[in-house]
């Protein structure tokens, strides 16, 4: 019979877990937190921190929430909504906000960018939340912008969705990403819907869209997070419950977290469905990244407390990363080229793990 044993290594100040089968362990990612991470100009101050996204110079986006910033004091020196550091954490500009031609969101979600260079935000404000500060409309676009902070495209309109069905607007999207192969924008349109859907990069024009398991999505909007009390044996809901991320692997893969059904399912970018992973006894597929290898090997995804490395192929479970002084599974999480994790957490900080290389394999 086959077991499954942990393996706890500590490697350059990073609690590695891995997990093998039988008497396997495999090289596995390790990191160390940058405590030193970033600086951020003394005149601000950074509101909830929702989302990072790495341009091709390696330069670190932040995408934070200012109005989260309650004390007046504290909201008198909100920094800009997106902010670039350099590697070394250095400040190198900043923007966004309202501005006349485009409807910025009300509550900042998820930033990328795309391989032409272009910057990407999506937002989750519902109007009935009841958050302080926050106008009662509906994030229902996607902004694109240079980054300079100049408005390029607005796909759909706020307060404007009319559902999982409209193919004009989103509601309340999380994520989105630019497959570059095809130059089509994927956006996880999961807060208010239950999909992914595609458009064109260039012209906003809708391409296709799909459910869990490629289904048809069904509507069912609530301002509140709906997180199912049991979670039965089995492929799990047939509709998604928060499409939270999502990313294209270079071998043209769609994987997308679905966050509160626990699991990551991939698809291809026609939205077929390849198959999925369920961990429901841990709030699973908070969010998803891809490792930096030419490969892409494996896929990050927050998992409770921490970070689980997991298996691109295989779609399994394969370690963890456990490091002190952790900030925990975070937000949103993004990699750089060096294989460097940054995680934002709404309401715990950011940070920085520096990649260290990679674990060696053992046998026990």
């Amino acid at each position: 019979m086959t077991r499954t044993h942990l393996c706890a290594a500590v490697l350059g100040g990073t609690v590695l877990v891995a997990v093998g089968t039988g008497a396997q362990t495999r090289s596995l990612p390790t990191f160390e937190v940058d405590k030193a991470w970033p600086a951020l100009p003394p005149k601000w101050k950074l509101g909830d921190p929702s989302s990072f996204a790495i341009d091709a110079r390696d330069n670190v986006w932040l995408l934070h929430r200012p109005r989260t910033l309650l004390e007046p004091a504290a909201a008198k020196m909100a920094a800009p909504a997106v902010i670039v550091f350099d590697q070394a954490g250095n400040f190198v500009r900043a923007w966004g906000g309202d501005a006349p031609g485009y409807q910025w969101p009300e509550r900042e979600h998820g930033i990328h960018i795309d391989a032409r260079g272009f910057v990407w935000v999506t937002g989750n404000n519902c109007p009935t939340n009841g958050i302080k500060n926050l106008r009662p409309v509906a994030d229902d676009q996607v902004l694109k912008f240079t980054q300079e902070g100049k408005f390029v495209l607005q796909i759909g309109g706020t307060s404007e969705s009319k559902g999982n069905a409209d193919t004009r607007n989103v509601h309340r999207a999380a994520d989105v990403f630019v497959h570059p192969a095809t130059n089509e924008a994927f956006v996880a349109d999961g807060y208010g819907n239950r999909r992914v859907v595609v458009f064109d990069a260039d012209t906003g024009a809708f391409k296709r869209m799909w459910g869990a398991f490629g289904n048809a999505p069904t509507d069912e909007d609530n301002c509140m997070v709906m997180t199912p009390k049991t979670f039965p044996a089995g492929p799990g809901p047939q509709q998604f419950n928060i499409v939270h991320a999502l990313r294209v692997s270079r071998d043209g893969l769609v994987y997308v977290a679905d966050r509160e059904n626990r699991r990551v399912q991939a698809f291809t970018p026609q939205g077929t469905f390849v198959n999925q992973l369920v961990k429901t006894d841990t709030p699973f597929a908070r969010n998803l990244a891809l490792s930096h290898d030419p490969d892409q090997q494996f896929i990050y995804v927050g998992n409770g407390k921490e970070i689980s490395i997991v298996d691109r192929k295989t779609l399994t479970i394969a370690g963890a990363i456990a490091v002190p002084g952790l900030v925990g599974a975070g937000h949103q999480i993004a990699v750089d080229s060096k294989g460097n994790l940054y995680i934002a957490a709404t309401g715990n900080g950011l940070q920085k793990l520096t990649f260290k290389g990679m674990s060696a394999a053992s046998t026990r």
